[in-house]
């Protein structure tokens, strides 16, 4: 009987700096949402209209944020 083995490459650890523009993309679309999930209605719109605001709606209840 013959046995197949493979061999796995060794790991390498991420430095800080691969890690860095990962870490400011998510953080940036992190506050993006954040922004439009709780704030993007009324005096602060960035966006004409109510439809932003219909379609995080229940997301903004489900975080808490006020919309009434």
């Amino acid at each position: 009987m013959t046995y197949i083995t493979t061999h796995a490459a060794p790991a390498t650890p991420l430095t800080a700096a691969e890690l860095l523009p990962w870490i400011a993309f998510i953080g940036l679309l992190s506050l993006m949402m954040l922004y439009f999930v709780g704030a993007e209605q009324g005096a602060t719109s960035l966006i004409q209209g109510n439809a932003v605001h219909e379609f995080v709606h229940d997301g903004r209840h489900l975080l808490g944020f006020p919309c009434h």
